[in-house]
């Protein structure tokens, strides 16, 4: 069983016990959390479609924990001009498990 839901503005393919890195979310540690966004889901075979949404479906998650992500380097440079500009960013990441798909 597997279900097509939308976390964080992003959409992901999640199963149950799956655990996956998701944008920063507003939720303390170890918070039980419920999505309502479910697009598709597939159980026993049969799937189901939604327009655009599955009413009635969701998906509960547990949050883990809070980290940041890894380095991410963006490296500017203009030949022959003198020009160089290094910058860095590492993401706000939230990791999650997903406990059942209803």
């Amino acid at each position: 069983m597997y279900a097509i839901v939308e976390i964080a503005g992003q959409q992901f393919k999640v199963q149950k016990d799956q655990k996956l890195f998701v944008h920063r979310l507003q939720a303390d540690e170890g918070a039980e959390m419920s999505f309502d966004t479910v697009m598709l889901k597939e159980a026993d075979g049969a799937i189901t479609v939604g327009a655009p949404t599955i009413e009635g479906s969701s998906v509960k998650a547990t949050v883990l924990k809070h980290l940041k992500g890894d380095k991410v380097l963006v490296f500017k440079k203009k030949r022959r001009k003198g020009y160089q500009k290094m910058n860095g960013h590492r993401q706000y990441l939230s990791q999650i498990q997903v406990t059942e798909i209803l």
